[in-house]
């Protein structure tokens, strides 16, 4: 491994001198939330992503600028720094892909009721290293891990299986009489979409009972969805929230572009009887 770090840095120093080139990208909002009949609040997110290209070599990091909390463990009132969520410099040497995760993330959950982490996992920074080898019609990656993955296309079906420690899991989709399908199966567990288009709506229904519908309507797009109630269940691990039950709900969202460039938006949610109005630009 010492090794492998030492030929990626060497590659990421020899394609400097190859033609470079920088490319920003972000987004910023304020949402006003009536909350129901609890509060209202104002929130606000402002996020950026700086990607640096050098030939083969891409470097991309992504902040929060908003002026929240950065988490560090500094006391002092203006505690507001910008904070970084990602970090990510890869590179290509003919079929082998390196890349490296520099950022180590705090994975614990905001939330004590949907099952996360009760407590930060540790240090997730890492080091990838994946072969991607054509054979016939389909692509064979290998990463670090030991994980195998067997990817293509067939008469219109694609399918990605992957083999690894613990149990396997298999990715399909498909375009049938009309209907885009999805299809994954993890560890024996089974989730599925069918999505397609009717006088102008696009429809998708899932096995989890979800169902949204999106058109368009004098300029706006309105998009209704569906979450099916979810099941309270007591956690396997110490190390996981148990998942607490929640109501189905229902949402209504209507949206329209400006042309300042902005973007402003109504959500309404059955589950609190909640409005929310949201101006949003992205670049």
């Amino acid at each position: 491994m010492k090794k492998l770090i030492a030929l990626f840095a060497t590659t990421a120093v020899a394609s400097t001198s190859a033609m470079g080139a920088i490319a920003l990208s972000g987004a910023a909002s304020v949402s006003y939330d009536d909350n129901g009949s609890a509060a209202s609040a104002t929130s606000y997110d402002a996020d950026l992503t700086i990607t640096g290209t050098a030939g083969a070599t891409t470097y991309t990091t992504s902040m929060d600028i908003d002026g929240g909390t950065d988490g560090s463990a500094s006391t002092t009132v203006n505690n507001n720094d910008v904070s970084v969520t990602s970090a990510v410099l890869a590179t290509t040497i003919g079929p082998v892909t390196i890349s490296a995760d520099m950022y180590d993330e705090n994975d614990a959950a905001t939330t004590v009721t949907a099952g996360g982490l009760i407590a930060d996992s540790g240090d997730n920074r890492s080091v990838t290293v994946s072969l991607d080898a054509p054979v016939g019609d389909a692509t064979i990656g290998l990463d670090d891990s030991g994980d195998v993955t067997v990817s293509g296309t067939w008469s219109g079906v694609t399918l990605a299986h992957t083999i690894q420690d613990g149990a396997d899991k298999t990715v399909g989709s498909a375009s049938i009489a009309g209907m885009d399908v999805s299809l994954t199966n993890d560890a024996g567990a089974t989730e599925w979409t069918i999505g397609t288009t009717v006088a102008g709506t696009a429809v998708t229904v899932g096995s989890d009972k979800s169902v949204s519908a999106t058109f368009g309507v004098t300029g706006n797009t309105v998009v209704v969805t569906h979450t099916a109630e979810r099941a309270a269940a007591a956690s396997t691990t110490a190390t996981k929230y148990s998942t607490a039950q929640k109501d189905a709900y229902t949402t209504i969202a209507v949206a329209r572009d400006l042309t300042s460039g902005a973007a402003l938006s109504a959500t309404y949610n059955t589950f609190d009887s909640s409005l929310t109005l949201k101006a949003s630009v992205a670049f």
